[in-house]
């Protein structure tokens, strides 16, 4: 699949901040309620002691009926720019970039380990994910990072809201009775009814969504 060129690459916070803040009127916040294909991405660093910043990207495109695999992509690189808070984006981006171009079908929907709305300045890697390939996109945390919310009920399918300055960014959402829940939010294209309802279709057995789950195996593993 094709992704836009990405653009200039920040050298610094504030250059990296401008480019969220120019990007984030682009994103969409309703688009289709059903897809054929779904893909995972996750990204997993290798690196130790000094060397920290080795990474793989992966891409895992399932079914999304069947969650059967359609295709999978991984690429080996280095973190492209410092951990910042906030910014971890520009970290991850060009080598998910390169692992989306390497595929040979274009997934209906972009399933990311992250954020998308709920996000300090309101664009997360799903919001940008989504922005630069033009496809639906959400974001699913395995912890919080912004906002207050309430404990959802146990049961599967319970959610709370995630509040920001009195907004709603996302939900924190119970995939499994009785487990933590996860932190899900739109990135592009998807309304948060649909990000909640896709985020429980794609959870039938374990708390990560199935494409998330197989894109961290496949970057921590390679197979």
């Amino acid at each position: 699949m094709r992704v836009k060129q990405l653009h200039p690459w920040p050298h610094s916070v504030a250059e990296a901040e401008a480019i969220q803040e120019r990007l984030r009127p682009h994103i969409e916040l309703d688009g289709p309620g059903t897809f054929t294909t779904v893909a995972g991405l996750d990204v997993h660093y290798h690196g130790r002691g000094d060397d920290h910043d080795a990474l793989s990207a992966a891409v895992v495109v399932l079914d999304a009926e069947t969650l059967d695999v359609v295709e999978r992509v991984v690429v080996h690189g280095r973190a492209a720019f410092p951990y910042v808070p906030g910014l971890f984006a520009f970290r991850e981006l060009p080598a998910l970039v390169e692992a989306l171009e390497r595929l040979t079908v274009t997934p209906d929907l972009l399933v990311c380990d992250g954020y998308g709305l709920a996000h300090p300045r309101g664009f997360g890697l799903a919001c940008h994910l989504g922005v630069l390939t033009g496809l639906p996109s959400l974001g699913v945390g395995k912890t919080p990072f912004v906002g207050a919310h309430e404990p959802p009920g146990a049961a599967r399918g319970s959610w709370s809201p995630i509040v920001l300055d009195g907004v709603p960014v996302g939900r924190a959402l119970r995939t499994r009775t009785g487990t933590k829940p996860v932190y899900v939010s739109q990135g592009h294209r998807v309304s948060l009814d649909t990000v909640t309802g896709q985020v429980l279709r794609l959870s039938p057995r374990y708390r990560l969504p199935e494409p998330v789950r197989q894109a961290d195996h496949l970057a921590r593993h390679g197979t």
